[in-house]
């Protein structure tokens, strides 16, 4: 039991680093606290291609009423 404590303490220790890494999509082996969260930069523009793709669904949408109305 010891050993397995043991085990899973190490592992614990090494993978959490590796993990927010990660999760930054930053080298696994660099210094998790000194990089910077690009959070905002991340929302910005997924949110940017989120409204991209709602103008270019409503314009489809809308298109068919649109040429209608030309006539």
């Amino acid at each position: 039991m010891k050993k397995f404590l043991a085990g899973f303490l190490i592992g614990a220790i090494l993978a959490f680093p590796l993990g927010i890494n990660f999760g930054r999509d930053a080298p696994l082996l660099s210094n998790p606290l000194e990089a910077k969260p690009d959070i905002p930069d991340k929302v910005l523009e997924r949110t940017g291609e989120l409204v991209e793709g709602a103008k270019e669904a409503l314009h489809e949408a809308t298109k068919p009423i649109g040429d209608k109305l030309k006539k």
